[in-house]
């Protein structure tokens, strides 16, 4: 059974930027609403995972990178119910949820 502290922090910091630049390139590329929200969500989780692995590596007795990720995480989950409100609405709207098709939500 392997712990967090035998994984070099170069591992997983080179796992988290992956996980940041696939969620960014999804972020760029796509036009579907919904694989956008679940772009941005990667680059959260990307950030959590950041501040675990500093937070176990730099002040091993102290909690406030789990804290922070927590409050990202309860941000994410708010973001996402709002995200899916307003693709929900968009849908019924224009039936699409393409991000060319929003236009009358630009101005």
């Amino acid at each position: 059974m392997s712990s967090l502290s035998e994984i070099p922090l170069a591992h997983i910091l080179f796992v988290s930027t992956a996980l940041f630049f696939i969620g960014m390139y999804g972020l760029f590329t796509r036009k579907n609403l919904v694989t956008l929200l679940m772009a941005i969500e990667l680059m959260l989780n990307s950030v959590n995972i950041n501040f675990i692995a500093f937070n176990k590596y730099l002040y091993p007795g102290k909690l406030d990178g789990v804290f922070f990720s927590l409050f990202i995480i309860t941000i994410a989950a708010a973001e996402a119910a709002v995200a899916i409100a307003i693709i929900i609405n968009l849908y019924r709207s224009h039936q699409s949820i393409d991000v060319d098709d929003a236009t009358e939500m630009k101005y």
